[in-house]
């Protein structure tokens, strides 16, 4: 297990439950303006256990929804609940004690921060399956995962349009593999909210590829076709066309008012350990970063990016979110124009080893 998995298991240890029912949703204990709930739709995490989603009540016109990051689970060791190859926590552990001490966009006291006055509805990772999957699969005899992060996500937009139908202005934003279904949900919203201003932010998954024996594979693993929209542009689609960046094409084709775009930095140590699983050298993480953003605009959707040199992995949730600067552009400034729809232009580091 992680350092950053047990610091959250930590977090999490003692928390009371203190139930109450409010619309619908259990809702517990709070904690500098976070809450925790339990949707009354049916969700699972990894090991049949419910989903504990947070929220932070706040302006009810402008919203975040947040999907959490994580790793990933494919096999019987990398799915085991708690092996030594377990890169996913499967179960539910963020707290509103620990999002309340976060920094970067989760930190409302800071007068730089877009999003401080935003409200915020946090969809907790525990399925292994990028937020995409929809099946219960058995890897051993004694290990059957529900892959049900597709299920819990719309529940989470369910919650949304219950909780904030006002909204005028959505940024569906996520970190690692919590950033991979960003635009597939910012489309999917936008059918729900047509008069709403909706911006996609992935951070920390630009260079995956699109490759369809493993879409196929994983997907079938996960069960994503579930995710697959029935919409004109997905008409035909099957799982060896639903890769990663393939959703940003489908969701901009979609829907071409949302605006979609991506933080990525060259050389991210965990997105070049993930692609070293499926033969990508890391050197060529920047060039698949570039090809990926390229492949995008080539199908006629707009992607605004924002390339940093290195080898650190998401910024969203570290106070880096503030100090970070390429070729003279502040990434939180260049965040702020867009989350208030000033349309940025592309920063890409010039030296970006």
């Amino acid at each position: 297990m992680s350092d950053i998995s047990k610091r959250i298991l930590t977090a999490s240890a003692g928390f009371g439950i203190v139930c109450a029912v409010a619309l619908g949703i259990g809702v517990v204990a709070a904690a500098d303006g976070w809450t925790a709930f339990t949707a009354d739709a049916e969700t699972s995490c990894a090991d049949g256990s419910p989903v504990r989603y947070l929220e932070r009540a706040a302006d009810p016109t402008r919203v975040v929804l947040y999907f959490e990051g994580g790793g990933a689970c494919f096999s019987a060791a990398t799915c085991a609940f708690d092996g030594p190859e377990t890169s996913y926590i499967p179960t539910s552990v963020a707290t509103p004690e620990w999002l309340a001490e976060r920094g970067g966009i989760f930190d409302a006291s800071n007068p730089q921060n877009p999003l401080a006055e935003h409200s915020f509805v946090y969809v907790p990772y525990c399925t292994g399956d990028a937020h995409l999957g929809d099946r219960s699969s058995e890897y051993a005899a004694d290990l059957v995962v529900e892959h049900r992060g597709y299920r819990n996500g719309m529940a989470a937009l369910d919650h949304l349009l219950r909780a904030y139908p006002d909204t005028t202005e959505l940024v569906v934003a996520g970190m690692s593999a919590g950033s991979i279904p960003t635009p597939l949900y910012a489309a999917l919203a936008a059918d729900l909210l047509p008069d709403a201003r909706i911006v996609a932010l992935g951070d920390g998954s630009g260079a995956f590829p699109s490759d369809p024996l493993l879409n196929a594979t994983i997907g079938t693993l996960w069960g994503t076709a579930e995710a697959i929209p029935d919409w004109p542009e997905t008409e035909g689609a099957t799982l060896r066309d639903w890769g990663i960046p393939d959703l940003y094409r489908y969701a901009g084709q979609h829907a071409p008012d949302v605006t979609l775009a991506r933080f990525d930095y060259a050389y991210d140590e965990t997105q070049a350990f993930y692609g070293s699983l499926v033969g990508v050298p890391s050197d060529e993480l920047l060039a698949l970063i570039d090809q990926n953003e390229a492949d995008t605009e080539a199908a006629g959707v707009d992607l605004v990016s924002y390339t940093a040199g290195g080898n650190s992995h998401t910024i969203l949730g570290s106070d880096e979110l503030y100090a970070l600067e390429v070729e003279g552009v502040r990434f939180v400034d260049w965040l702020s124009r867009l989350v208030r729809g000033d349309t940025p232009l592309d920063v890409h580091c010039q030296d970006c080893g």
